[in-house]
């Protein structure tokens, strides 16, 4: 149920913790949303959407009052409990990738509204890497050269650092790294 407070100014504030959120590929993604107003409200809505760049936004779901209305195609993805304007998205996946739009409606006397953005950049975890060299067998000492290749199968913003006996280790004429 909802409280309301009369007030002569029925400024609408949303907020958002911030408007770049990163979230893990396969982990449910909380988007936290708060709005407060000092109007009475005989209804309040809530609408989400998502957008790519170069495509159209996207419908997701909305509310009124205690009524959620989902897009069909995206139910059992995206999660809203009013009068909380919070979105979860479960599970999150590559393609969630882009921007979010909510927007929050507000009607008593008259109808006041407020929107924000929030861009989601999903993480895919770094696999564990595998190393291989070449030559594949035999002693490399005193002579020629041994290549040593590491290569992960999947991850975002991959950093490669090798490393001798704890230490990271620079070029010089002993390493080359490519």
């Amino acid at each position: 149920f909802f409280h309301f407070y009369a007030g002569i100014c029925s400024a609408l504030k949303l907020t958002v913790p911030s408007h770049t959120i990163h979230g893990i590929a396969g982990q449910p993604l909380h988007l936290t949303v708060d709005y407060n107003f000092n109007a009475t409200a005989s209804e309040i809505q809530i609408i989400w959407l998502f957008e790519r760049p170069q495509s159209n936004p996207k419908y997701l779901l909305s509310s009124v009052n205690q009524t959620v209305v989902p897009d069909l195609e995206y139910q059992h993805k995206f999660t809203l409990i009013p009068p909380n304007a919070s979105l979860m998205i479960n599970p999150l996946h590559i393609s969630d990738e882009g921007n979010y739009i909510v927007k929050v409606n507000v009607r008593g006397n008259r109808t006041i509204a407020a929107s924000q953005k929030i861009q989601v950049a999903v993480d895919v975890p770094v696999t564990k890497p595998t190393v291989y060299t070449e030559p594949s067998s035999g002693a490399v000492e005193y002579v020629g050269n041994i290549t040593l290749k590491c290569t992960v199968e999947k991850g975002t913003r991959v950093v490669y650092q090798w490393r001798k006996n704890g230490k990271p280790l620079h070029a010089s004429p002993t390493y080359t790294f490519s």
